[in-house]
């Protein structure tokens, strides 16, 4: 081949891949460009066989030329007009955390400068992302800035964009940013198997994903309207708090919320940002708050994020080139363990699809600061549940969580720390410095140690001297009656789906959650005994929350004998809760207990009540209660349950009743 054809060749590649990698107004004043030369030479070899008149040569070349100018004019007007398709956040507030940081989202936006004429505001610096798509702006606002319209100027030297970011006026605090207490008791919900408020957002305009109840992978049509539908039945039941699995925008099937594809977006399968502010306001109304589950170390595979990441340090690795996910917490803990030990576990792409965040880039953790804040503010929610905490490095979270407090200090935070030894989930628990001089800063996490010796207990009939040494480990939490206790979550096979699992045992572990300390939560369904194995099958529809179902669990009058019996049982402990401040927030104390049963005391100031549980046949047993703080105990009153408590010279004889027994002592 000649050198000539060769050249002529790579030419006519690499003028095809610049064009086609130009945006398309571009592209297409590129290619027509590219092709007036070769008309031109077309023309000449034409004319040379075939002789044109002069004039119209002339002419035609004439024509060629302006072409090629107006052409090559319009170019480059294109090639470096700024263009911006997305604003995060997309609203700020006047007086709220003054040093906000927006990510601007299109393209050319490499060299832009960024300006703004609004009084209070000023940007104190840009940071140019990858590829031109990114722009990161940090903002000045002044204390006394006004609420409004601030227009900022995207401006490069060759074309300018506005946008605009309001500037809105904070709500009141009083009802709001509550935080969880110990008078709490938390109700879980997967809005999408919960009720399903509003059928027309069950296929949103522009869905990808799977509308079909028979599939237990596909969307099930439950919505934010459903769960305001179905307040009036939480507030009946005695819970205080709702904790709603994510709602923000998800990958086309991701129904649990989990693969996050906007950070800014409810998903359009739950309702609007405004149905969910509603949905607050109705509940703090009842008395009820809200929880949100906040995913920080992961998006869902479809983010746009995944193919072209803002910085270079975006994410751990790249969907071609990644950490495997390491499902344990070992490494973090031991003193004595390198880095490698625990690198899977920080860097590693859970279920080996999310891509993994890197909150060591300190424009993702800005980021994720700000979105925080930004659900906070402008819902007044109460409590962020922190999903898969211990993947996400100890360093960012004790940065991070100060920072949201400083801003909201009654907010509380509840890290999700899936290991059933409590010398690993508290040394992710906040509140003290461990070996590594890391507080994280978390307000408290999830009690998986004691779900799991309540479940082996009250399933397995397991002594509940496992019980014991599980609370025995307590004195690791610098608050350990702030640790969220529970018998079942979405991510767990139900109770009722195990093995030997019966309305009774059920009744047992829920009798038990809502007696010992810590802040009891509940998981949809558990209060009517709903059965379920693996997941997905533990995410089955609330009975009577969808269009169709035989029976509505949500009356009394449609639940089972069966159903009627357990619910009638927790909201009965749960009234009773809320008369006698000891079991929310008293001390606990062993008072006596072998493998069959246990006896605690639940003391505050004003009053002591002992439990009872008994988890095998009846029987009596004496206890001894000196050198307990029931030591002269003279009169024991019943309060719930089953059995007899006499008073003797040296305690009481209890007479044990399978099952749940309150006493109030004097």
């Amino acid at each position: 081949m000649k050198a000539s054809s060769r050249a002529s060749g790579r030419f006519a590649r690499e003028s095809r891949d610049l064009a086609l990698s130009l945006r398309p107004p571009l592209r297409l004043c590129v290619s027509a460009l590219l092709f007036v030369p070769f008309v031109v030479r077309l023309l000449r070899l034409f004319s040379t066989a075939h002789p044109l008149p002069l004039p119209l040569h002339s002419s035609i070349m004439r024509t060629l030329r302006f072409l090629a100018a107006v052409l090559l004019l319009a170019s480059l007007s294109f090639a470096a007009a700024p263009a911006v398709t997305k604003l995060e956040p997309p609203n700020w507030w006047a007086g709220l955390h003054p040093s906000p940081m927006l990510l601007l989202t299109g393209d050319n936006l490499a060299q832009a400068h960024v300006s703004t004429s609004y009084p209070g505001v000023r940007i104190a610096r840009t940071e140019p992302g990858l590829d031109g798509r990114y722009l990161f702006v940090f903002l000045s606002l002044a204390p006394n800035v006004k609420p409004g319209n601030v227009y900022l100027a995207v401006k490069t030297s060759d074309g300018a964009a506005t946008i605009t970011l309001p500037l809105l006026r904070r709500q009141p605090a009083a009802g709001r940013y509550q935080g969880l207490s110990l008078n709490d008791v938390v109700y879980l919900i997967m809005p999408d198997r919960f009720s399903d408020g509003d059928p027309s957002n069950d296929q949103p305009p522009g869905s990808t994903g799977t509308d079909d109840r028979s599939n237990s992978h596909a969307w099930h049509g439950g919505d934010l309207q459903g769960i305001i539908n179905h307040l009036p039945y939480l507030h009946d039941l005695g819970v205080t708090a709702l904790w709603l699995t994510p709602v923000w925008k998800n990958s086309s099937n991701d129904y649990h919320g989990y693969g996050v594809v906007d950070f800014y977006a409810i998903d359009p399968h739950m309702g609007t940002l405004a149905d969910y502010q509603r949905l607050v306001a109705a509940a703090h109304k009842l008395g009820i708050k809200i929880v949100l589950d906040y995913v920080v170390n992961h998006t869902g595979p479809q983010h746009p994020w995944a193919a072209a990441p803002p910085t270079a340090t975006w994410f751990h690795g790249s969907p071609q080139h990644h950490l495997d996910p390491l499902y344990q917490f070992d490494g973090e803990v031991d003193p004595h363990a390198p880095p490698k030990f625990s690198r899977g576990t920080i860097e590693g792409w859970f279920a080996g699809v999310l891509p993994d965040l890197n909150p060591g880039d300190p424009l993702v953790s800005t980021y994720l600061l700000d979105n925080a804040i930004w659900w906070t503010e402008g819902s007044g929610l109460d409590a962020l549940r922190l999903d898969t905490f211990p993947y996400s490095p100890r360093s960012f979270w004790s940065k991070w969580l100060p920072e949201i407090n400083r801003t909201y200090p009654r907010l509380t935070s509840v890290g999700e720390v899936w290991d059933f030894r409590p010398t690993i989930t508290a040394f992710f628990d906040g509140g003290q410095k461990r070996y590594d001089g890391i507080d994280t800063g978390v307000s408290t996490v999830f009690d998986f140690p004691t779900f799991h010796a309540i479940r082996d207990v009250t399933l397995q009939g397991k002594p509940l001297t496992e019980l014991i040494q599980v609370l025995e480990n307590d004195w690791l939490y610098a608050h350990p009656e702030r640790l969220v206790t529970f018998i079942g979550n979405h991510d767990t096979r139900r109770f009722m789906g195990e093995q030997g699992a019966t309305p009774g045992k059920l009744k047992n572990a829920l009798g038990l959650l809502l007696t010992l300390r810590g802040i009891p939560e509940i998981y949809t369904g558990d209060e009517i005994g709903m059965p379920g194995g693996e997941d997905p099958d533990n995410r089955r529809d609330f009975p009577g929350g969808f269009p169709g179902d035989p029976r509505d669990a949500f009356t009394a009058s449609g639940r089972t004998p069966e159903q009627q019996e357990i619910f009638s049982y927790v909201q009965s402990l749960l009234a009773l809760r809320r008369a006698h401040p000891a079991l929310r927030d008293g001390r606990l104390w062993h008072i006596g207990y072998d493998d069959t049963y246990y006896a605690f005391l639940r003391e505050d100031a004003g009053e002591r009540l002992l439990v009872v549980f008994d988890n095998a046949a009846a029987r009596q047993v004496s206890v001894t209660l000196g050198d307990t703080p029931l030591a002269g105990a003279h009169a024991f009153t019943l309060l719930f349950g089953n059995g007899t408590a006499q008073p003797t010279a040296s305690g009481v004889d209890l007479g044990l009743s399978p099952g749940l027994a309150i006493y109030e002592v004097k």
